[in-house]
């Protein structure tokens, strides 16, 4: 039987804002991924605007919402759990135990047989930012990453992430690059500055790869969202790394220069959402290799 792929979503749902799970669902439906969003809070908007309104989602309503997905037999033709923000410590254990099921599906539902052979599971770790630090409880940062990262095939931190988790020194590029060795699998680093530009970093114990842009004076909230999201698509559309990180930050490039051309205070995920398949710049990856 004819089947797309699947995704499981375990973040934040923000009504008026595009951050978050909305920014994960709408770039993940772009490519023609199906995916189902559990949020972990509830707000009218993006924090930064001023008070957002709403709320965490309770633990117990979480794994109601989570059981309804199992009872439907869903986990068994899950391709991707990706997990972003976390309100609750609870969530981040209830998310662990979802990624151990899905992980042992018997891949077929119904008569209908999952898209990929076997699932991914990405983790953002979403806890802070420089130069502000945490944003996220003690105790939910060390959740994550105890209970996800182990369980996790690629982790997608920003650069204070990255440090935070790995409790190294971040000093210069190949402190990086070892850093995110460290944590022993896949890793997409965002938010990374690098000689007045800002880009991303793929390291997987094989190889690393470094794209760079200019910076914008002004752009969204949501980008790493949508790098993280957009990641996600070239991996299953077949893509390698390099390309896969090439297409995901070009894709991200396009939307928040779409958005300056517009005014746009959010990203235009829905009216630009043709830049997210054909980017309207092409960067360049550069091998990082290590003294």
């Amino acid at each position: 039987m004819f089947s797309m792929p699947m995704a499981l979503i375990l973040s934040s749902h923000v009504a008026a804002s595009m951050v978050g799970g909305g920014v994960s669902q709408r770039v993940l439906n772009a490519a023609g991924i199906d995916t189902m969003l559990v949020p972990t809070v509830l707000y009218g908007r993006h924090p930064g605007w001023g008070l957002p309104g709403g709320g965490p989602v309770e633990q117990d309503l979480f794994e109601s919402v989570l059981s309804g997905i199992s009872d439907q037999g869903l986990l068994d033709v899950t391709d991707v759990v990706l997990t972003g923000y976390f309100a609750d410590v609870g969530q981040v254990f209830d998310s662990a135990a979802v990624m151990d099921v899905v992980r042992k599906g018997r891949r077929i539902n119904k008569g209908a047989k999952a898209f990929s052979p076997e699932p991914i599971i990405v983790v953002d770790p979403i806890m802070g930012d420089a130069p502000g630090g945490l944003y996220v409880s003690a105790a939910i940062a060390a959740a994550i990453k105890d209970q996800l990262i182990p369980r996790a095939h690629l982790v997608t931190p920003n650069l204070f992430e990255l440090g935070h988790i790995t409790g190294r020194p971040l000093t210069d590029l190949a402190s990086i690059v070892r850093a995110a060795r460290s944590m022993e699998r896949p890793v997409l680093v965002s938010s990374l500055p690098r000689h007045g530009q800002i880009g991303a970093l793929y390291v997987d114990e094989h190889e690393a790869w470094l794209v760079v842009h200019d910076r914008f004076p002004k752009a969204p909230n949501g980008t790493g969202d949508a790098l993280t999201a957009a990641f996600i698509t070239y991996l299953l559309a077949g893509e390698d790394a390099k390309a896969s990180l090439e297409q995901s930050v070009a894709a991200t490039v396009s939307l928040v220069m779409r958005a300056a051309e517009w005014s746009a205070p959010e990203l235009p995920l829905v009216a630009a959402a043709e830049v997210l398949a054909a980017p309207l710049v092409t960067l360049e990856a550069e091998a990082v290799q290590l003294a």
